[in-house]
């Protein structure tokens, strides 16, 4: 399984959002890669005209792999556990899916993209900034190859 992310906004190259989300995505391809799991890229949209949520949904269409299962991250999606996360991404690996988590900017995710989505994840109640809704997105990720592998990162 292919997993990539699209987001509205930029990481500074040496701010501590990027060096905390580039480290747990080194661990998700060294531990994934034993799942067949595969971390192939982030795409950074920026709206530096600010036209809003349409416009913004806009660029994330254009950056979400073709045929990829569509994962926004939204304050109204799922509360998943941790392992209840690992055992998701278990069943869109074993459906052979592609997957695309998507990361809308201060607004949030249009409406139109929010409907096409194939799944919906909350990280909680709160909002969260999207620079740390990737850090948090990829530490969880690499927890959940962790799980799916039986390694003693994830402690219930």
């Amino acid at each position: 399984m292919k997993v990539s992310f699209s987001a509205i906004g930029k990481l500074g190259a040496r701010s501590e959002e990027r060096v905390l989300t580039d480290d747990y995505l080194k661990r998700f391809a060294q531990t994934g890669r034993q799942l067949g799991w595969q971390f192939t890229g982030e795409t950074e949209a920026d709206d530096k005209r600010s036209l809003g949520m349409a416009e913004e949904a806009k660029l994330l269409r254009k950056a979400i792999p073709n045929g990829a299962l569509i994962v926004t991250m939204d304050e109204r999606g799922k509360l998943l556990t941790s392992p209840e996360f690992a055992s998701q991404m278990t069943k869109w690996a074993d459906q052979g899916r592609d997957t695309a988590f998507v990361i809308g900017g201060a607004d949030g995710i249009d409406p139109s993209l929010r409907a096409e989505a194939d799944f919906s994840i909350s990280l909680g109640k709160m909002v969260w900034p999207h620079k740390l809704v990737r850090v948090m997105l990829a530490e969880q990720l690499y927890r959940a190859a962790s799980i799916a592998t039986g390694a003693p990162y994830h402690r219930s």
